[in-house]
């Protein structure tokens, strides 16, 4: 999937998607990393806010990180409540049989970043797959915690 046909699943009434780009400061690197208790690779994130007349619809990141020795990304789309909406796995180059279900990436809807979401604890593992959970899920406390830490605050336009 290209990245415009995912922005159109996260947003599908959207009338603008505006393309936003943050340059992390150390110290919000540092305390998005505490909070995902995952390591940053880049100070500049950019990520996608939907609105439909004005309204906030929410926020589409992109994600690419490497599994075991091949890369895989995703889009996590996030709620104005900071909850998931869902996460749609766009391309993955590791063996078919380590890629994850659209019903296991359908239980983080509505999750939150807290401390049950980790593999085992408050996330099923993938049998046969447990490098692959790991890393959507560490993939996932990233966004969750940059979103807290440096898109939260900002203000933006009205929820929906």
């Amino acid at each position: 999937m290209r990245q415009e046909e995912a922005l159109y699943l996260a947003f599908p009434e959207a009338t603008v998607i505006e393309r936003k780009a943050v340059f992390l400061t150390d110290k919000q690197i540092k305390e998005i990393q505490k909070l995902a208790k995952s390591k940053i690779e880049s100070q500049i994130i950019t990520y996608y806010v939907g609105q439909s007349s004005g309204a906030l619809m929410g926020y589409a990141f992109f994600e690419t990180h490497i599994v075991r020795t091949m890369p895989e990304t995703f889009m996590a789309v996030v709620n104005p409540d900071v909850t998931l909406k869902f996460v749609e796995m766009l391309a993955f180059h590791e063996p078919e049989d380590y890629l994850p279900s659209k019903p296991w990436l359908g239980l983080f809807q509505g999750k939150k970043l807290d401390d049950g979401f980790w593999v085992k604890r408050g996330v099923r593992n993938i049998t046969g797959a447990t490098l692959t959970a790991q890393a959507v899920v560490d993939g996932i406390r990233r966004i969750l915690a940059f979103f807290e830490i440096a898109v939260k605050k900002e203000k933006g336009p009205k929820s929906r």
